[in-house]
C-alpha cells in the first residue's frame, strides 16, 4: 500500500465535520504561507493535498447536502485554477495577496459548512 493510499484509508475514517476541519486547516496554512517567498512549494503541496481532501469527502456529503457538497466541488475547481496558474501568481505580488484572501474566504465558508455538517450529525 503506497503513502497515498495509506493517507486516504486515515483521512476517510473521519467524520464529515472532522475532514471539513483538516481541509480548513490546509487553507489557513495556505493563506499564512503566501506572505513568505519561500514557501511555494509549501503551499503548492497543501493546494494538492486540499484537492485529495475535497474528492475523499464530496462524495459522503451528496446525500445529506448537494449544495454544500457542490459548494466544495467549487472549491476544488479554484484550487485547481491556482496550480494552473501557479508561475503567473508566484511572480506577482498583487495575486498572491488575492490567492491569500480567496484562501480565507473559502477558509470561512468551510468552517461553515463544517458546523452545518455537525448539527445535521446530532439531529
Amino acid at each position: 500500500m503506497t503513502d497515498f493510499s495509506l493517507k486516504k484509508q486515515s483521512f476517510v475514517k473521519n467524520d464529515i465535520p472532522n475532514r471539513l476541519h483538516k481541509l480548513a486547516e490546509n487553507l489557513s496554512q495556505i493563506k499564512n504561507l503566501c506572505a513568505e517567498e519561500s514557501h511555494q512549494e509549501s503551499i503548492l503541496n497543501l493546494a494538492k493535498e486540499s484537492r485529495y481532501f475535497i474528492e475523499w469527502t464530496v462524495p459522503d456529503m451528496v446525500q445529506a447536502d448537494i449544495d454544500q457538497a457542490a459548494e466544495l466541488v467549487d472549491l476544488g475547481r479554484v484550487l485547481t485554477r491556482w496550480l494552473f496558474d501557479w508561475e503567473k501568481i508566484w511572480s506577482d505580488s498583487k495575486e498572491k495577496t488575492k490567492i491569500a484572501q480567496q484562501a480565507e474566504d473559502w477558509l470561512k465558508r468551510v468552517l461553515e459548512i463544517s458546523r452545518s455538517q455537525s448539527e445535521s450529525i446530532t439531529v
